[in-house]
């Protein structure tokens, strides 16, 4: 899970906080859906953890300007999904599968949905309180997510919908419904918070990782 980064570096030889703040909070919405969301669905925990390209400053360090050259400037969860690169189209198997198996898979399919458009959400709400608008879904569309880094969380969640549900005309009604989900969760001030001191911590820390325990700890704390 990352964001996307829709820069010509060869135009732009600095990178100011405000971006740097947008992947901190993309990656930070990513990271406490997979343990927030997830456990508040009773759903099993899953391994993650948050990569930095990180050597000797943090990523909001004293400057007002970051040298792109320095790398200090990307944080992309690694893994975090319930299902994992699937080795078979479920479509297609599921005859194989008993009612309770495929109720399973389902909550699955929609938790990590779920978790993917948690990201862009959370670097909009960022954006819009930063601006002094208000977050509201009435505002958002599943297509202005690529505004806010989601382009490879959308191309990943059209995979998942291509491989869950054969009939192409349900895709938009269960991706509005989980978008709709997702919004939830980011706008519940509990979640949110735990979303603002994951992307803090991010931006200060000075490591190549963020191990999954340091997350949950934060995230929980």
């Amino acid at each position: 899970m990352k964001r996307n980064h829709p820069i010509n570096y060869h135009t732009h030889s600095l990178f100011d906080k405000d971006l740097l703040l947008k992947t901190a909070f993309h990656e930070a919405g990513h990271a406490a859906a997979i343990h927030l969301n997830n456990q508040q669905k009773n759903l099993p925990p899953v391994y993650f953890q948050i990569n930095l390209r990180s050597n000797s400053s943090s990523i909001l360090s004293n400057s007002n300007q970051i040298d792109p050259r320095d790398k200090h400037y990307i944080a992309q969860v690694i893994e975090g999904r319930l299902i994992q690169n699937l080795p078979f189209n479920i479509i297609e198997s599921s005859m194989f599968y008993s009612n309770s198996e495929k109720d399973s898979i389902k909550s699955a399919f929609e938790a990590d949905i779920v978790n993917l458009l948690a990201g862009p959400l959370a670097e909009a709400k960022y954006l819009a309180l930063k601006s002094g608008q208000r977050f509201d879904l009435q505002n958002i569309e599943i297509n202005t997510l690529h505004q806010y880094g989601g382009s490879s969380d959308l191309e990943n969640i059209q995979e998942y919908l291509d491989d869950f549900i054969a009939d192409k005309s349900r895709h938009s009604e269960n991706i509005t419904r989980l978008l709709r989900e997702a919004f939830e969760f980011i706008n519940t001030a509990i979640y949110w918070q735990a979303i603002e001191r994951l992307a803090y911590f991010i931006g200060n820390s000075t490591e190549n990782e963020i191990s999954c325990e340091t997350v949950i700890d934060i995230l929980d704390g």
